[in-house]
């Protein structure tokens, strides 16, 4: 089975690893087939659509995922389309969307999805009629290169969750906060299951913790200034999550009953209250001698670091190794640097 996800495009190498670490983590087998601007095609083994259905859901730098039914020249659609079987996978009320990957199709979208929807409609019974404002199956045409890939959509990843939590949508805000989507995806760089625990030891206002949540995961939570410990909590609790432990403590002095599955933490850097008066060098370094021996042996870590910082002489000392890492231009003096690390 041939599957596409058509991925954001807001970073060059973040939705493609983040992919790849779900279908990890859920144990799925794929074969990357194509990836190019925003088009990633992989071949499955047949797997059930809820199994897709899930992977969708924990996906945060993808747009949507449709299985594959036609492939054809751009030219060659129409022909195609009146040939196909429709009735075997429609069975209600479905629409028609195109999208085009790049400049070179000289389709109009509208007119080819009228075109399609009145071919498809013909195949149908007499009850299955469009329906353009919640369709129970979009049918996806996608335009690239000249050429067409058709199917139907199993998962679309929400936009609105990740606006309605944007850090100062939260009861609980303080600036410098990461972006719900990024710390979702670092939270699946991870390759973590539901079920599991995952750690970040310098909380803030609990945006990791939250989405680490969200997709099923037990979440523990420390920090420094007991004013985000409380913001956390809140937090938390707002988003409907509430297996989580949350409480006060130093990340270089952080002790636990049972060692974690997976840490994902975006530390504070610079000297401020944030850090205990601590320059982030130091700190880092001393947290990671800590942290080493709360990670599970095959646990991973994600890690959020400036530029500037050189994390192979933070890491010196420790068994942490670095697995990949992804750069993310934030302003023209700041590039922060995300940081799959493993222990060897």
């Amino acid at each position: 089975m041939e599957v596409a996800l058509v991925l954001s495009l807001e970073h060059h190498t973040l939705p493609l690893a983040e992919v790849e670490a779900v279908f990890d983590a859920e144990g799925m087998n794929y074969l990357v087939k194509k990836d190019k601007e925003g088009l990633l095609i992989l071949d499955l083994p047949d797997v059930p659509s809820e199994n897709l259905i899930k992977i969708t859901k924990r996906l945060s730098f993808t747009h949507e995922l449709f299985k594959i039914l036609i492939r054809a020249d751009e030219d060659r659609i129409i022909d195609e389309a009146k040939k196909y079987p429709w009735n075997e996978h429609i069975k209600s009320d479905f629409a028609v969307r195109v999208k085009k990957m790049d400049k070179k199709s000289s389709f109009d979208s509208s007119n080819l999805e009228w075109e399609m929807g009145r071919i498809i409609k013909t195949n149908l019974d007499k009850k299955a009629q469009v329906n353009l404002e919640n369709p129970s199956f979009l049918i996806r045409i996608v335009l690239q290169d000249g050429k067409a890939l058709i199917g139907y959509r199993i998962g679309k990843i929400s936009k609105k969750h990740f606006f309605n939590l944007k850090p100062h949508k939260r009861p609980f805000f303080y600036p410098g906060s990461m972006s719900p989507k990024l710390a979702r995806c670092m939270v699946n760089l991870t390759r973590i299951h539901g079920g599991e625990t995952l750690l970040d030891p310098f909380c803030g206002t609990g945006g990791i913790l939250i989405e680490a949540g969200i997709i099923g995961t037990r979440v523990i939570g420390a920090d420094i200034d007991y004013k985000m410990v409380k913001g956390t909590k809140k937090n938390l609790q707002h988003c409907g999550i509430h297996d989580f432990h949350v409480f006060q403590e130093d990340a270089r002095k952080l002790e636990l009953s049972n060692k974690v599955d997976a840490i994902v933490t975006d530390p504070p850097y610079g000297i401020s209250a944030s850090t205990g008066g601590e320059k982030s060098e130091s700190l880092y370094q001393q947290s990671m001698i800590s942290l080493e021996g709360l990670l599970k042996d095959d646990g991973l870590m994600c890690l959020a670091t400036p530029h500037y910082l050189d994390l192979d002489e933070v890491l010196m000392g420790t068994k942490f190794k670095i697995i990949e890492q992804h750069h993310i231009r934030m302003h023209k003096s700041l590039t922060r640097v995300i940081s799959v690390l493993g222990k060897v």
